[in-house]
């Protein structure tokens, strides 16, 4: 590296380091100038944040977040998306094996997420969801956000391509998903997972919709 790269590379840290302390010294000097008055807002708006939090809490939790379950049919299913702007539904068999590991990891997962809707159905008991969204490797998530399909988790393929992958690894596939707040390194799988983020191959986003199977409607409608 010569002089002229290293000497201008030298002066973006300082103006970077720069324009931090002036940041910092301007919310200093604010709090430094606030009265009482002031800090009677700052409480207000805090204690507003904290009961829109907790309102928002219930809500969720009344949605039947916070838990994983398993629902009966298709009718359960548009209800749940109806209900949650964010769903991680999966699809199973009982006499898949796999499938009972995913159950394993979302019922971890579901109690640290109230933001997310976790569900399963089985696939034996919603032939039109299956055929719709062309499920075919089990287990198979089918994460919906607002009433669309937005990604897909078929198999393990993005968990490792192993069994004995952490919940961890299913957390942060989820997190890429950004179908729940996570709070780790999306650009760092933890055990030792590949860091090219996954695709969704051979599936298109859908809007959720219940009601009506004529196969003559638009493609990209349930």
């Amino acid at each position: 590296m010569n002089a002229a790269i290293e000497n201008a590379m030298e002066q973006q840290l300082l103006h970077a380091a720069n324009v931090m302390e002036q940041q910092v010294d301007a919310q200093l000097h604010k709090m430094e100038h606030m009265d009482d008055d002031d800090f009677e807002s700052l409480r207000r708006r805090r204690m507003e944040s904290m009961k829109k939090a907790q309102s928002q809490k219930q809500d969720w939790l009344a949605a039947g977040h916070g838990k994983y379950e398993e629902i009966s049919n298709e009718k359960e299913f548009f209800d749940a998306c109806k209900k949650s702007k964010q769903v991680v539904c999966h699809f199973y068999r009982e006499s898949t094996y796999r499938c009972k590991i995913v159950d394993k990891h979302l019922a971890i997962i579901a109690p640290k997420h109230l933001e997310t809707r976790f569900i399963k159905i089985n696939v034996e008991k919603c032939p039109f969801l299956v055929e719709r969204l062309r499920i075919v490797v089990l287990p198979t998530l089918c994460i919906a956000k607002d009433g669309k399909t937005t990604d897909y988790i078929v198999g393990f393929d993005d968990l490792g391509g192993k069994d004995d992958f952490p919940t961890e690894a299913m957390e942060w596939r989820l997190g890429v998903a950004t179908i729940i707040n996570y709070s780790g390194d999306l650009l760092t799988p933890p055990g030792g997972l590949p860091t090219k983020k996954p695709t969704i191959l051979g599936h298109q986003k859908k809007t959720i919709r219940g009601g009506d199977r004529d196969d003559s409607s638009d493609e990209d409608d349930w």
